[in-house]
């Protein structure tokens, strides 16, 4: 069955791009490429205000659309101190554009765009870690209670739903050993406890790339909703140190911290507090398996790659790692 990641990101244009925003949404202004992994974005750059237009892969279902743009409002309205990103209404006064190019039809959409720098360029330690945790409490907190169809889609990057990964590692040999051994762990000590694993909406994917820090080294938004799922709330965190531990020599104390500010806000139960690890190298797992199978399909899209070695090197090691000493100074850190 053809989906966004089996389906061309779309291919428009600059020119293009300024076209749609000026006469879709009454902004003029310059535009530039930004990179993306399924879909298609451009910086667009006027006078008063800076803008994202998002054309979505044409097999994206409308209704994800449709979620993430309620998602940021129902976040907006319980707490404004996060900085997000959001639909503007175009001059027809929609959310969600159908615009088609080569007789393929797209979803198009206008976004706020969010100033700061990324998290991946800058240096940081365990401080601001553990407010990037604290961060995503308070995240999940404003998303309590919020809920969509969307969002219980079979989706690959779910770390709850394992068929999609037990499928492609059929067609990955050089990783089917270490991953399966993942999906095992995965198995008997997450899967096991989880009745008792809470589970909500969470925005699934607070990596480096998608945190934003402003000018007084606060981390204060977050964008890229694409991931947006219900899954375990502790998944959460566990995305984002997954993608911390990955960049360190020597990350768990790094990584505590996250899981520490998150609990501070968001309280964790014991299921919950020992599961993370499992979770963080299963989220690595999906990781290297998605980037094998689309770049065959997309050799020249770099981003597909871009945490691909890194991660499996993370993974290799953790083979000859005390996986369980992991769960206990996590689970005794956040504890403490």
């Amino acid at each position: 069955m053809t989906s966004v990641f089996d389906t061309p990101a779309p291919n428009f244009s600059i020119k293009d791009a300024e076209r749609i925003a000026s006469d879709h949404f009454g902004v003029n202004g310059s535009a530039d490429s930004l990179v993306s992994d399924r879909d298609q974005n451009f910086w667009i750059k006027s006078p008063n205000r800076n803008f994202v237009l998002k054309i979505s892969n044409s097999m994206e279902d409308i209704n994800v659309l449709d979620m993430q743009n309620e998602a940021m409002q129902y976040i907006y309205q319980k707490n404004p101190h996060i900085d997000l990103t959001h639909p503007i209404e175009s001059n027809s006064g929609q959310k969600i554009l159908q615009i088609e190019k080569n007789k393929i039809c797209y979803s198009v959409r206008l976004l706020r765009y969010v100033d700061g720098e990324f998290l991946k360029d800058i240096e940081y330690g365990s401080d601001l870690l553990f407010d990037l945790g604290n961060f995503l409490g308070c995240l999940d907190l404003a998303l309590e209670g919020y809920d969509h169809p969307a969002a219980h889609r079979t989706f690959v990057w779910n770390a709850r739903c394992t068929n999609e990964l037990y499928s492609q590692i059929a067609q990955n040999k050089t990783d089917q050993k270490m991953i399966s051994h993942y999906l095992d762990l995965y198995n008997k000590q997450v899967l096991v406890n989880d009745e008792h694993l809470k589970k909500m909406i969470i925005h699934n994917d607070g990596n480096d790339q998608n945190i934003i820090i402003n000018s007084s080294r606060k981390i204060t938004g977050i964008i890229d909703f694409g991931d947006m799922i219900y899954s375990y709330r502790v998944l959460e965190p566990a995305v984002s140190m997954a993608y911390v531990a990955i960049e360190k020599d020597n990350p768990l104390p790094l990584i505590a911290s996250i899981l520490k500010g998150y609990n501070e806000i968001m309280p964790l139960n014991i299921y919950e507090l020992k599961s993370v690890v499992y979770l963080m190298c299963l989220r690595l797992c999906i990781s290297i398996s998605m980037a094998t199978y689309r770049k065959k399909m997309f050799p020249k899209n770099k981003y597909l790659i871009v945490s691909e070695s890194k991660a499996r090197n993370f993974l290799i090691k953790m083979l000859d790692d005390n996986i369980s000493k992991w769960e206990n100074e996590l689970t005794e850190h956040v504890q403490s």
